[in-house]
């Protein structure tokens, strides 16, 4: 597995750019042309060459433009395509989008290359029968750590959430949801039952443990980590992964209690420029060569099987990649709760961070 320098991760929130994000187009003057993809993705979340590559096998451009969650992708397109052919948008949010009837149907016939995909993923309660989504890459929720300072392997929430083991070196996603669905993990609940009761236990369980939380860091905890600033980080994965790439002395683990599991997803928006465009880059992207580019460089698990085949035993067999099966079987998969529980999330996180 090639080594590089450390980039801005696939979840952060693109550091001191604020609501404007980062964009660029490849190449110019594509729009003008009218035979080009807009493609909305994550920052860091695409192989180094695989637009050119793209663009050289289909002569269709791409332009290609940076959010920085799924809020903000959300948000984009309420009030209408501003003239995306192709977004990203993670499994709950995929619901969303649904709900508020904002994507449009895949073509299967056009996309071949769905027959790379694990038929495990092709029927996900988000998106039963792959209407509206196809899958393009999956991961955990777990605990990133500095091996030499931690005393085994931190395989429990409770090190994070019930704990002064590791008092002031300990980082926190920002992302209320998250947070709280972990605590409520911990507690021994499901990450979807948002009872009024398990809300008002995980607040507690926070604000008591807010003394010993360093920070509640904006995506940007396997930072802190690197740095060793903290010793534990609640962080995506791949986000770890990319560090463990740099430093032998971080871990990742998926607690005993279980984690989240998440999935990214290619979606067609309703007024998209360009649907067929779009149709031949997710099924360009679902190729086993570019595919095995894309996870290699990346460092997140994909879905597509023709493409794990090219990758080596680093990649395949890497735990922070794909975690073991007990992680995976204690770990659920997020559902949109709907606006009145948010509302809710939103009001008990006011009062943690105010505490």
């Amino acid at each position: 597995m090639r080594r590089r320098p450390l980039k801005l991760n696939r979840r952060q929130a693109l550091g001191g750019m604020g609501a404007v994000g980062l964009s660029f187009t490849l190449p110019k003057g594509a729009r003008a042309q009218g035979n080009s993809v807009s493609f909305y993705n994550w920052d860091t979340y695409i192989g180094e060459t695989t637009l050119d590559d793209f663009t050289e096998a289909t002569g269709i451009e791409v332009n290609y433009d940076l959010f920085a969650d799924n809020a903000e992708l959300f948000a984009k397109f309420r009030g209408g395509n501003p003239g995306y052919d192709l977004i990203v948008p993670t499994n709950d949010f995929v619901e969303r989008f649904i709900a508020a009837d904002l994507l449009q149907e895949i073509d299967h016939s056009r996309i071949p290359n769905l027959s790379n995909i694990n038929p495990g993923f092709m029927n996900p309660a988000h998106d039963p029968g792959r209407q509206y989504s196809v899958p393009y890459m999956w991961g955990t929720i777990g605990i990133g750590y500095r091996i030499s300072e931690t005393d085994g392997v931190p395989d429990s929430w409770a090190y994070l959430y019930d704990s002064d083991q590791y008092a002031n070196k300990i980082a926190l996603l920002s992302e209320p949801t998250t947070v709280l669905q972990m605590a409520m993990k911990y507690m021994g609940h499901s990450l979807n039952d948002w009872s009024d009761e398990n809300i008002a236990a995980a607040e507690a369980l926070l604000i008591a443990q807010k003394p010993n939380i360093t920070a509640f860091a904006p995506d940007n905890g396997q930072d802190l980590l690197f740095a060793g600033e903290v010793d534990l980080a609640q962080e995506w994965n791949g986000d770890i992964q990319q560090v463990m790439l740099e430093d032998d002395d971080v871990g990742y683990v998926v607690p005993n209690e279980g984690g989240l599991i998440w999935e990214d997803d290619l979606c067609i928006p309703v007024g998209a420029p360009n649907p067929e465009g779009a149709h031949e880059l997710i099924n360009y992207i679902l190729d086993a060569e570019a595919g095995a580019q894309i996870a290699d460089y990346i460092q997140y698990a994909t879905p597509n099987d023709a493409a794990r085949a090219l990758l080596p035993d680093e990649y395949n067999q890497n735990p922070a990649i794909f975690p073991p099966e007990a992680a995976i079987a204690a770990s659920e998969v997020a559902l949109f709760p709907g606006q009145e529980v948010l509302e809710k999330i939103d009001a008990a996180w006011t009062r943690i961070t105010a505490a």
